[in-house]
């Protein structure tokens, strides 16, 4: 019934009827604004807000993913689809600042899994404002949890779900099965670096985008333009890319912890994240 609110609610906020929810009329005037600010031209898009509440929806129970592949197709779906809205309120329609973002969005989706992969395995009790106790098995509280890694991966590893909610950070092969996916999450960074150290070299991004033809992802024959070009599309965009400066700060303390995702040091926030991300955006690397 609530993500069913959320599509009537966007559907009208859209529309230029927003319901009286703060949201909704923020969307309507985000939307209104785009279209003055374009003349007419660029949207912001319905069908990749529906996609993003879809995906939310199919995961409400806490189900785990089958395997790695739909854990990235969460990412695509949720994340990236949220960096794609961000572009066009620019608005930017740029196949290749989407190719970066749908990267980013899938390295910060994935990152995001494993960072709340603890507090969903093992709950804190109703009303309880720390985590910090709930992080060590089983006794922490009586509420049940779930363990949403990856299926194809914890049988890989020999992960057991029950293993993980009875002994938490100490079940075998753990540790594991969470380099696994971070180093697919680590590898989705890499790829946008690389991309982005192509354009700057005159080069292509090195491969092609494999959501260009999928629903919204329309550039109105700009497909092939040039290098320089295309690099001037990232440059003028690059505030939308700076998710991934959390992203991979988080993937670097989760290696300095060895891969242990109930380590204390991952839920403590880092001070250097201000400095980091202006450092990214001035130099425009990620």
């Amino acid at each position: 019934m609530r993500m069913q609110f959320w599509r009537d609610a966007i559907t009208k906020a859209l529309a230029g009827s927003p319901p009286k929810e703060p949201a909704a009329v923020l969307l309507a005037s985000a939307q209104e604004n785009l279209q003055r600010r374009s003349e007419g031209i660029a949207r912001l898009s319905k069908g990749w807000f529906l996609r993003i509440i879809n995906a939310r929806e199919q995961h409400l129970a806490n189900q785990p993913f089958p395997t790695l592949a739909g854990l990235e197709t969460y990412a695509e779906n949720t994340y990236s689809t949220l960096l794609y809205l961000t572009l066009s309120s620019l608005p930017m329609s740029s196949i290749t600042a989407d190719h970066v973002a749908s990267h980013i969005g899938k390295a910060s989706g994935i990152a995001a899994v494993l960072r709340g992969f603890p507090l969903i395995a093992f709950p804190p009790p109703p009303n309880h404002h720390s985590n910090q106790a709930a992080f060590g098995g089983a006794s922490a509280g009586s509420r049940q949890g779930a363990v949403l890694l990856p299926l194809d991966v914890m049988a890989e590893v020999g992960v057991r779900e029950e293993e993980v909610l009875r002994r938490g950070a100490d079940a075998e092969g753990l540790r594991d099965a969470v380099f696994q996916i971070a180093t697919r999450a680590n590898d989705h960074i890499l790829t946008a670096r690389q991309m982005l150290k192509n354009l700057r070299a005159g080069e292509d991004v090195g491969h092609e985008f494999e959501h260009r033809h999928e629903e919204d992802h329309s550039y109105s024959g700009r497909e092939d333009s040039s290098a320089a070009a295309q690099l001037g599309d990232i440059n003028r965009a690059f505030c939308v890319f700076l998710n991934a400066v959390p992203t991979t700060m988080w993937l670097e303390k989760l290696e300095r912890a060895d891969f242990d995702a109930f380590g204390p040091s991952l839920r403590s926030p880092d001070w250097r994240l201000p400095w980091k991300a202006y450092w990214a955006y001035t130099r425009r690397k990620v």
